[in-house]
């Protein structure tokens, strides 16, 4: 059966200092590259035909790095940037809570319900991640996509025809970048519900 491998990056300084990223272009830090060692070892002898990439970093250096390391090239998708957060981009998370307690709440109970200033809803990003994959799904070969979160998890529920969700912003430390989704048919989904 084939697989997608959704592959979060190696952290970046904003990880580490809790903020908000979005779309903004940061390297990977010292950890960050460390990390992406892990990740090559988890994907070894997979036989990955593609690698897709938000065109962002720290995704697009963490897909460059791995694709060298196995030999398979790298695309750049710009429908799998990430997830827009507007104004709350650079801001620590401690920050938004502290000055929008009410919208920090409902962010951290019902992270779909909630749209930064000027920035992107979880269904537009959802929509955004399903055009993006259409092609990739409808083949039958291996492939791996390098995305930041939210997006990463956005792109699990489209992979696994879910309903879009998102993690909220307190729990997004996960203990693998690495998730193996099994290709099915969205028909052998809904059969088996």
């Amino acid at each position: 059966m084939p697989f997608a491998a959704v592959i979060r990056p190696g952290e970046t300084e904003f990880d580490q200092q809790q903020r908000v990223q979005g779309t903004l272009d940061l390297p990977l830090s010292e950890d960050g590259e460390l990390q992406v060692s892990g990740i090559v070892d988890a994907l070894w002898g997979r036989s990955v035909k593609q690698i897709y990439t938000s065109p962002n970093d720290p995704a697009l250096s963490t897909a460059r790095l791995i694709g060298g390391a196995l030999g398979v090239s790298v695309k750049e998708v710009e429908a799998l940037a990430n997830v827009d957060h507007g104004l709350w981009q650079g801001l620590c998370i401690d920050e938004i809570k502290r000055k929008q307690p009410k919208v920090f709440k409902q962010w951290n109970e019902a992270p779909e319900s909630v749209c930064p200033p000027g920035g992107e809803t979880c269904d537009e990003a959802y929509v955004r991640a399903q055009k993006a994959l259409r092609k990739p799904m409808k083949r039958k070969d291996n492939f791996v996509i390098v995305s930041s979160e939210p997006m990463a998890t956005l792109l699990e529920c489209v992979l696994r025809h879910e309903e879009p969700r998102l993690a909220p912003p307190c729990s997004l430390d996960r203990d693998s970048q690495v998730e193996f989704i099994e290709m099915t048919k969205p028909e052998a989904v809904a059969a088996a519900q």
